[in-house]
């Protein structure tokens, strides 16, 4: 009898252990099966917060069809001590597991509001952004300047949002002291600037920063890119270019960032000025002049004056020989590329064409031509 008990026991316990089995390995692929999230969505952990306050808000908005077995699943992955404050943005169908990961993985912010801090040519904009995650595309939420207009209520908030993320869009072409300028500015950064960068030296880029983060910690990161940017385009530098050291590359590269926004027409520009260096024609470029002027401080906003073409300064490349003595904004890597890879052509001189470009000459009878048809344009729009 007691045999016959025992081979009973035995086997109720396989089947035990064999149904126990296949739940785990049913829960299991369940958790790692895709989800019935039809639309992406922004998940927004609060600081604090644990994994069963998520894991309601999740199967509330219907990311997971069981938030006992998400719970579960970030247990037994030894993941729910790893849950990170944030906005975070889950994509359509993710399994549970692949929203554990997403919210205990660490680093920015993928969702959510943004604030976009970007210091331009004429002026400094301030943009708070929200990312609609149907389009995975953000919105303006709110675009002011600081220095004109009253903070709006938006930015505030957005500030206050510990989640938030920062970003600094650096434009082309905008000079160190506009740089510094505009960072002493803003009112997320720390800390003192007590040394003006290079000219030239601070990469244009988006980089994104932390509040709290001290103003010279982002020139640093700033200096390293450009830095990086020069060292690579000089070492895979054509032959025979008539410059000879990193620093007049980012010279050159400076005066062709200014003289066009115009992105294929950066070789072509690099090309008239390497032409003028080889046959020794001076170069002859307005910013160069303006920026002798306003040392980089602002914009002129006026056009140039015939005394101040003729006036000898070491930026005044109407009368100097050769480059200026250094850059006179901070160039992109394109404009650095087009500075030591520039088109090969016959092209003396450009003039603007009327539609944002130039047209190029390799004459002056043809570079007059097209001088008088943009004096001619300029004359119907003043008419206008």
């Amino acid at each position: 009898m007691w045999k016959h008990i025992t081979s009973t026991f035995l086997s109720l316990m396989v089947v035990i252990l064999v149904v126990a089995s296949g739940v785990i390995l049913l829960a299991q692929n369940r958790y790692k099966a895709p989800g019935p999230l039809t639309q992406a969505m922004c998940l927004r952990v609060e600081s604090g917060t644990n994994m069963r306050k998520v894991s309601d808000e999740l199967a509330k908005r219907g990311a997971v069809s069981s938030g006992t077995l998400f719970r579960m699943g970030a247990d037994y992955s030894d993941k729910s001590h790893k849950l990170k404050a944030g906005s975070f943005l889950v994509p359509e169908g993710a399994s549970m597991a692949d929203i554990v990961d997403i919210v205990t993985r660490g680093g920015a912010s993928t969702c959510g509001t943004e604030i976009v801090y970007r210091i331009g040519v004429t002026r400094t904009q301030i943009k708070v952004r929200e990312l609609d995650p149907a389009t995975n595309k953000y919105f303006d939420k709110v675009a002011f300047v600081p220095a004109d207009e009253e903070t709006p209520a938006d930015y505030t908030q957005a500030r206050e949002q510990a989640d938030a993320r920062i970003r600094i869009a650096l434009a082309e072409g905008v000079t160190t002291w506009q740089i510094v300028e505009a960072l002493k500015a803003a009112d997320f950064l720390d800390g003192k600037i007590a040394e003006m960068p290079l000219e030239g030296m601070l990469a244009p880029d988006s980089y994104e920063v932390s509040a709290g983060d001290t103003r010279v910690s982002v020139l640093e990161r700033m200096q390293t890119a450009q830095q990086a940017i020069l060292d690579e385009a000089w070492a895979g530098r054509d032959d025979d270019l008539p410059i000879t050291t990193k620093e007049e590359a980012l010279t050159l590269a400076s005066l062709i960032e200014k003289e066009t926004g115009v992105a294929e027409e950066r070789p072509q520009v690099a090309s008239v000025f390497v032409n003028r260096l080889r046959k020794g024609i001076k170069l002859q470029t307005d910013p160069a002049v303006i920026y002798g002027i306003t040392k980089g401080q602002g914009v002129l906003g006026r056009g140039l004056r015939q005394s101040e073409l003729r006036r000898k300064t070491p930026y005044n490349t109407y009368v100097i020989e050769g480059l200026p003595p250094g850059p006179i904004a901070n160039p992109g890597r394109a404009a650095i590329e087009a500075a030591v890879h520039p088109d090969e052509t016959d092209y003396i001189f450009f003039v603007a064409d009327g539609t944002g470009g130039h047209a190029f000459a390799k004459t002056l009878k043809e570079h007059n031509e097209n001088v008088a048809r943009w004096r001619k344009i300029e004359a119907e729009r003043g008419n206008n």
